[in-house]
């Protein structure tokens, strides 16, 4: 069984490191973790891997995060994975900092990647990690807010937080959504 495991960001120095790019920051962790590296490869960067008897190819698109599907529905094909074995990871504003929601499937949410993934893809029903970014900031302030960093509290919160989403993608991976659902989305 192969799973595609896609962590969401913007590549370039300016956006390392901003509540955006959370998805590149989980994906860095679970490769880490996994003993995996990346190489540079069409659309973006990629690792392969196993997980026990269960082969994984990890993606950080280079497409920016609002061209993302393009870079998805590629690695999807060309590595012939069931749209059911492609988790996206996330940043979420609905949820608190360093929450974790899995979902089988849902609204993009008004999330440029998400909406862009759902299109080339022809569904919204594909699994994705919502990691919390919180939403704490003044009205008309949402892009500054995603695309600026974390406050210290959180930047020292963070490893931890990122930690327990590693541990959700395992269990995805070995278990099951129902099962990395039922364990971590109230973690």
């Amino acid at each position: 069984m192969k799973y595609l495991i896609v962590g969401l960001g913007n590549i370039g120095d300016e956006y390392r490191g901003t509540r955006h790019n959370i998805g590149f920051r989980i994906l860095d962790a679970f490769a880490e973790a996994s003993n995996i590296s990346f190489s540079t490869e069409r659309y973006g960067d990629v690792g392969r891997g196993r997980l026990k008897n269960k082969q994984v190819v990890l993606l950080k698109p280079s497409t920016y995060m609002n061209l993302s599907g393009n870079a998805v529905r590629y690695w999807k094909e060309k590595e012939g994975i069931d749209i059911r074995n492609i988790l996206v990871l996330v940043d979420d504003l609905a949820l608190p900092f360093g929450a974790i929601r899995l979902k089988p499937r849902g609204s993009d949410a008004g999330h440029n990647g998400l909406k862009n993934i759902a299109a080339m893809l022809g569904t919204d029903a594909y699994p994705r990690l919502r990691f919390g970014i919180g939403s704490d900031y003044p009205r008309g302030c949402q892009i500054d807010y995603v695309l600026g960093h974390f406050t210290l509290d959180e930047r020292q919160a963070l490893p931890m937080r990122v930690d327990v989403a590693v541990d959700a993608i395992k269990e995805y991976v070995l278990a099951g959504l129902d099962r990395a659902m039922n364990q971590y989305n109230n973690a």
